[in-house]
């Protein structure tokens, strides 16, 4: 059974759900740095909120661990690379608290406009300072959204109700989006020059990190005014201050900050500045949302393979998993044989479907190619590491979709350029979804592809299948299954050799020594 950390506060639903599924849950919050890396290599899951902080010598300790769930968008705190490099998928909930994040958004441009928070000090200091509060309207004022995501785009369909003219910079938004949206898609200096409210929902990256620079800032029309409730670090804060000390930004209302908690920062005692403190996801509902959602992202993953919002490995839901899991197999053994055998340095490889293959998902089908083809260099290679593994060897990775259907009623075809030349084996399913090879280095033989087997090329000679088999019973090595193929009569010969037992050096070096043989290779799967 499938054991599950809950390391942060979450709602008891998660819980339940995990119980529900058959998932053994521990509920152990508050933990240090070495409380949680002494109890972490029992656990195959890690849900956690924002305080546990999943470092390398975290995941280091975590030597079960296969996944770890945000219940939040924001994965500041988990070294996603470091996890990658492990093999562990790591989640969020995107999804979960949307609408709660953007509704908050809308809170505190309501507040700017309206100066809400110091009229409300005012009054409750018993001042009456009606003549001192004198706010804008929001209708008819233009709304600058950087980031138009899921998000995004909620807070500029709110926007329009509230008959805004709401303008967008987001580089992945499409003009056939915008349009749906009903927003103008512009670049970010436009934005900057013509937004009188500028709220930002993007992630914190090397791209967007102090996107509102000091630069940025000076191209703001005078009396912005500034929201953000998306993650801290995309705002010069030191800037941002001398621009409302100015009165060139009449106000900006923060909801992150670039360190938190905030318990102190430069902003801090400004005039027209409102602060709340990270409160953006805090509702009842969205913390029983996200809670629930990685509960049953998390349970879907460890009991049905199925993969939901993972930031490190392609998507793969649980109805696509059962169909997709023969598929994978097969990809992952030819990826396995085709490492085993290619000689060289691998500069390319191309990934080839036909027939039913090429109509479904194909990423999760590269990714079980790569597995394969990189555990040559390491025991510790699964589908989430793969594809950084063979980037980080610079191998290029193609993948190719034929929509017809060839001698096969679906295949997959794994082609790898080496230094010796490109080297292509290829696979189908047979009927109950067995994984068959159909193809080695331009021979045809079919063959299964599983536990030990030897690999040799021979030349096509009369007595040689006899002299190997007497070999392999003087060294008592039990013959499992025996697969033939030629390229053409008295020519090169192919024989995959599946054997009960491990192939050593010296029974390598006793068929090596045979007449007409040219290679031999033990292979294992």
């Amino acid at each position: 059974m499938p054991k599950v950390l809950i390391s942060d506060q979450m709602d008891p639903n998660a819980a339940e759900i995990f119980r529900a599924a058959g998932v053994e849950v521990d509920e152990i919050t508050g933990l240090s740095k070495d409380e949680l890396k002494a109890i972490i290599g029992q656990y195959d899951g890690l849900a956690i909120r924002s305080s546990t902080k999943v470092t390398a010598d975290v995941l280091d300790a975590a030597t079960n661990l296969k996944v770890i769930g945000r219940a939040g968008i924001g994965v500041d705190n988990v070294d996603i690379p470091a996890a990658t490099a492990r093999g562990v998928v790591v989640m969020n909930t995107p999804f979960g608290n949307s609408i709660t994040t953007a509704e908050h958004a809308i809170a505190l441009m309501f507040a700017l406009a309206r100066e809400l928070p110091e009229a409300d000090a005012s009054t409750q200091a018993g001042k009456w300072e009606k003549n001192r509060f004198m706010g804008v309207e929001l209708t008819g004022k233009t709304l600058g959204l950087i980031g138009c995501g899921n998000i995004g785009s909620i807070v500029a369909e709110r926007g329009i109700g509230l008959r805004m003219k709401v303008i967008a910079f987001d580089p992945f938004l499409t003009p056939e989006r915008a349009l749906d949206l009903g927003v103008e898609k512009v670049e970010l200096d436009q934005l900057l020059a013509r937004a009188d409210f500028i709220t930002l929902h993007t992630p914190l990256t090397d791209q967007t990190r102090n996107i509102l620079s000091r630069e940025n800032l000076a191209k703001t029309k005078t009396g912005v005014r500034i929201i953000n409730c998306a993650r801290g670090g995309l705002i010069d804060e030191v800037a941002l201050k001398e621009a409302l000390e100015s009165g060139h930004v009449a106000g900006a209302a923060l909801d992150v900050f670039t360190e938190e908690p905030a318990k102190a920062n430069p902003l801090f005692g400004t005039r027209g500045l409102v602060a709340t403190p990270h409160l953006g996801a805090s509702t009842t509902e969205a913390q029983v949302n996200v809670a629930i959602q990685v509960a049953e992202q998390l349970s879907e993953f460890l009991t049905r393979g199925g993969v939901t919002n993972a930031l490190n490995m392609p998507s793969l839901s649980a109805e696509e998993a059962p169909r997709l899991k023969p598929y994978m197999a097969l990809a992952e053994k030819l990826g396995s044989l085709v490492g085993q055998l290619a000689h060289g340095g691998l500069t390319r490889i191309s990934i080839e479907t036909e027939g039913a293959a090429a109509e479904l998902n194909q990423k999760p089908i590269s990714a079980a190619v790569l597995a394969g083809l990189m555990r040559v260099f390491s025991d510790a290679v699964n589908m989430v590491n793969a594809p950084f593994l063979a980037r980080e060897r610079g191998i290029d990775v193609r993948e190719i979709r034929h929509a017809h259907e060839g001698d096969y009623h679906t295949l997959v075809r794994v082609t790898v350029e080496t230094q010796a030349g490109p080297r292509t084996v290829a696979g189908t399913l047979f009927g109950s979804g067995s994984p068959r090879l159909v193809e080695l280095f331009g021979i045809n033989v079919e063959a299964e592809l599983d536990g030990d087997m030897i690999y040799i090329v021979n030349e096509d000679r009369p007595g040689f299948i006899g002299s190997l088999g007497s070999t392999l019973g003087e060294e008592e090595v039990n013959i499992a299954t025996f697969h033939l193929g030629r390229r053409d009569a008295g020519g090169e010969a192919v024989a995959l050799v599946a054997v009960d037992g491990r192939v050593t050096p010296e029974l390598v070096r006793k068929i090596q020594a045979l007449p007409s043989v040219r290679t031999v290779m033990p292979l294992r799967f």
